[in-house]
């Protein structure tokens, strides 16, 4: 590894380029409610029964709980490091090195199921409408490989482009849940919204709870932006709240409106491969097509926005050295990071081709589904996610206590981050107790695994290079 003291000022991203409307709408996108509605309300309406809307809401207000942990951070020390420079700050440098590799290795698998969503879902499309079946893994390289070339042009215009995509789905989603509210008009109930029609109450809410989490992953999206973000300290927060609050109220919205259309009948709609397509047939009949647009749409909006943010927490990392420099390069006209961008999207890649491989050595010994991968690098992806969530929410307070006391408030520092942290530890009950059908029984192994790879490597790096405790965090967002 390079002498960093000899190395010159850090590269810098192109700094108050994007403004409050721009971060929010890309972490939206990032959230992609169209791609997370189509391919997981039906097993979360099946886990959770008739009132699944009720999960929704209790998801939303959890993330909003993490929300506020981020935009606390955010006001303090804003950094396109986001959560490794959070917890790096508060605990030191191995933790953000650990950090670093977690959220990494975390994000690109789960960004690896969108990469495969986006390719199966136009071969879905096609097939529906023409007949013709092109393997999902031709449209997955050509789209990956367009929004990659996006994102390299620079941050306004890819940003720009997610944002599109994102009001292209949104209008379909509401278009098509209005639609479906008024066509059942005569069979409108409260039953969505009451707690007694929940599966097994509690025990059914909690359950269903994790993959009601996972349809807003993506909301921290705009804080890895801050570099980029004019006045990041109050416009990353404020992104990350009115995200929380629009996708929350929307995911109501669409799941009333699928549950309703299929008469409350949540056996016939756990059954349904997407059912909010089905819907949109049975009330828009041709016009269905839109459904299929806005569900193209998203994934592409996704890919962008997810790429764009997560891209840039490697980034960070290799420029303050958690990670090899190389992923800390900055385009000189451009000044996007280019090698975390193209490493980030062939990891992915390459992440797809081995678990593909898997498929076809295994006991099935048959092609891997998009659809199939998409529900399991996303869950394995985001255990490791929800581990770098709950090191961030336990930062909070400490970090306040140690660098800035005199702002100290008990509820927002350490009552709000405590609820935080019971909110994280519900899902990652749920996605690693011990009796789940294979391949999940071993993904709670794999990230335990991986956490321990994660913490030598860094005990490591750190007694190796000893000047990394003063580079964590060091670079600010909006101070030169």
């Amino acid at each position: 590894m390079p002498d960093r003291r000899t190395a010159g000022p850090p590269q810098r991203l192109r700094g108050g380029v994007l403004g409050m409307a721009d971060i929010a709408a890309a972490t939206m996108a990032n959230v992609g409610p169209a791609m997370s509605f189509f391919f997981g309300f039906a097993f979360l309406a099946t886990t959770a029964g008739v009132a699944s809307p009720l999960t929704i809401l209790a998801a939303g207000v959890a993330v909003a709980l993490l929300g506020n942990t981020l935009a606390q951070f955010s006001r303090a020390h804003p950094s396109a490091g986001s959560f490794i420079t959070f917890v790096g700050k508060t605990f030191g440098p191995v933790s953000a090195v650990t950090t670093a590799l977690l959220a990494g290795l975390g994000y690109i698998i789960a960004m690896a199921s969108v990469i495969a969503i986006s390719g199966g879902f136009v071969q879905i499309t096609l097939h529906h409408y023409t007949g013709v079946d092109i393997p999902w893994i031709i449209w997955t390289l050509l789209l990956t490989g367009a929004s990659v070339v996006l994102m390299l042009r620079g941050i306004v215009v890819s940003t720009k482009w997610a944002g599109y995509f994102f009001a292209v789905e949104m209008l379909v989603l509401v278009v098509v849940s209005v639609a479906a509210l008024v066509e059942h008009r005569g069979n409108l109930s409260a039953a969505p919204f009451l707690p007694d029609h929940i599966h097994h109450g509690l025990k059914g809410l909690a359950a269903g709870f994790p993959l009601a989490v996972y349809l807003f992953v993506g909301w921290e999206n705009s804080a890895a932006l801050a570099e980029e973000t004019e006045n990041p300290r109050r416009n990353v927060g404020r992104a990350v709240f009115s995200s929380v609050g629009i996708m929350t109220a929307s995911y109501i919205l669409f799941s009333y409106a699928t549950v309703t259309g299929f008469d409350y009948d949540v056996q016939r709609l756990g059954d349904s491969a997407i059912p909010f397509i089905d819907v949109a047939h049975d009330t828009l009949g041709a016009l269905a097509f839109l459904a299929y647009v806005g569900g193209l749409t998203s994934t592409l909006g996704v890919l962008i926005a997810g790429i764009n943010s997560q891209a840039r927490l490697v980034f960070n990392a290799g420029r303050e050295g958690l990670l090899p420099s190389f992923f800390g390069y900055v385009h000189p006209v451009r000044r996007t990071p280019n090698n975390a961008i193209v490493t980030f999207a062939v990891t992915a890649l390459l992440i797809i081709g081995g678990w593909g491989l898997g498929h076809l050595i295994g006991a099935d010994g048959g092609p891997m589904d998009p659809v199939v991968f998409f529900t399991e690098s996303s869950t394995l992806g985001t255990i490791l996610i929800l581990v770098v969530y709950l090191a961030s929410n336990i930062a909070l307070p400490f970090y306040y206590r140690r660098y800035r006391p005199q702002e100290f408030r008990t509820v927002r520092h350490l009552v709000l981050p405590a609820l935080g942290v019971l909110a994280i530890l519900v899902p990652l009950y749920y996605l690693a107790k011990p009796g789940q059908p294979a391949p999940y029984n071993w993904f709670p192994v794999a990230a335990l695994a991986a956490l321990l790879l994660a913490v030598g490597y860094a005990a490591l790096l750190v007694r190796r290079d000893p000047g990394l405790a003063e580079r964590v965090g060091s670079v600010v967002a909006d101070v030169e």
